[in-house]
């Protein structure tokens, strides 16, 4: 019937609820850009906060938050903690969802012309 039904990918798959789940988790600005930023590297929480511009608190619970839905995974170092995407699943959902948001404002939109500023690993994966 499906060719992806060993992976789950039906209308029937027990894994919609959890996909609807990582949705949710993603459906805030703050931790898209998190993820953005973790995209190729790992990050402490006060360089994460600079870079989305907002408190190390914030981004803290952000993070948190993040890990309970094993979307970031965690290395300590001494006292520092460095985040890190936990697998490219997660890399792949916001780049995509970034891509349809492109479509809706550009009919030729920029990573259909080859000049978006991707890094190699996303460029692999949507090559693919």
């Amino acid at each position: 019937m499906y060719a992806d039904s060993s992976c789950g990918l039906t209308p029937e798959s027990s894994y919609v609820e959890l996909a609807v789940e990582v949705f949710s988790m993603l459906a805030d600005a703050t931790r898209v850009r998190i993820i953005l930023a973790l995209r190729d590297e790992e990050l402490s929480v006060n360089h994460l906060a600079d870079i989305v511009d907002k408190s190390p608190a914030a981004v803290s619970q952000h993070l948190a938050k993040l890990r309970l839905a094993r979307i970031v995974a965690t290395r300590q170092e001494g006292n520092r903690v460095f985040y890190r995407l936990a697998n490219e699943h997660a890399r792949q959902l916001v780049a995509d969802a970034i891509f349809q948001a492109e479509h809706a404002l550009d009919a030729n939109p920029a990573h259909h012309r080859g000049d978006h500023p991707l890094p190699a690993s996303v460029r692999s994966i949507t090559s693919a």
